[in-house]
């Protein structure tokens, strides 16, 4: 199975490759690597170290350097051929990536090596275990926007939660992560908080009912301040993945608070990544 995460990101690889003019999204990718949409760019940014924007960029830009020496078309036509609509953009790129324009690359008539992946992968390792999940029934406020302002649906959670009394029918405070934030504009992104619930609970506004199906998961637990959760979430998606071979399912990654800012200091907070697996 772990050939199989090698087989994925060689077809994206040629894919991109092979069509830089051509549908390059995010759901486009995801299904040349047959992998669930809601954590394909998890994946690969875990396993390259790089965004698939970054990735994109950087081979649209190695093929435009190796035209512009090779080809005699003018510089719009190599810009549409990488996939710039827009020569002053492509310009902009170029620039930004070798120091100077296209035009003066040319004239200089010199190739270079592939630009290499800036891997930003970590050596840190995580505890990750499978377990059998029950299905989970969460009361939640959505969310969407900036992850780093999700605080304002969490504080509603909790006093609806607290104003009706219904903390004795929680089973834990959660929040579900539908997108990577790499992935999309900060103002696309999906969240929600809120609390897995007791078939007996009333779901109400503000709350909305969000179902979880039962399985296999992948449980990755965290210790320390929520801002590492990045790397966390790297390592799970990347080594862990890997080196495993499983696959995740189409289910979002949901994070489980074992404990609150509240009661202990940041170094001692422990977090569950749950990951749902086929």
């Amino acid at each position: 199975m772990a050939q199989s995460y090698e087989d994925r990101l060689i077809r994206v690889v040629t894919y991109i490759h092979d069509h830089l003019d051509g549908d390059l999204s995010l759901d486009a990718l995801a299904d040349v690597a047959a992998l669930s949409r809601f954590h394909f760019h998890r994946v690969w940014t875990g396993m390259t170290g790089e965004t698939l924007a970054q990735t994109t960029r950087r081979i649209r830009l190695y093929r435009a350097a190796v035209a512009l020496v090779q080809e005699p078309g003018d510089l719009s036509s190599i810009a549409a051929q990488c996939g710039y609509r827009d020569q002053s953009a492509f310009t902009r790129a170029f620039r930004e990536t070798f120091g100077i324009t296209p035009g003066v690359y040319r004239a200089r008539a010199r190739a270079v090596p592939p630009l290499r992946a800036k891997t930003g992968k970590s050596d840190k390792m995580y505890d990750v275990d499978i377990r059998m999940s029950d299905s989970k029934r969460i009361a939640g406020i959505m969310h969407k926007g900036d992850y780093m302002t999700i605080s304002q649906a969490f504080e509603t959670a909790s006093a609806t939660m607290a104003a009706r009394d219904g903390f004795a029918q929680t089973r834990g405070m959660v929040g579900l992560y539908w997108d990577d934030a790499r992935s999309k504009p900060k103002d696309e992104l999906r969240s929600c908080a809120g609390f897995i619930v007791s078939d007996e609970f009333i779901i109400s506004p503000p709350f909305e009912q969000v179902d979880l199906p039962g399985g296999r998961v992948a449980v990755l637990t965290f210790r320390g301040a929520y801002t590492g959760l990045q790397g966390a979430y790297d390592f799970l998606f990347g080594d862990w993945l890997q080196s495993s071979g499983a696959v995740p399912r189409d289910v979002p990654c949901l994070e489980l608070y074992v404990n609150s800012p509240a009661d202990v200091p940041p170094q001692d907070l422990v977090t569950e990544i749950h990951l749902a697996l086929e």
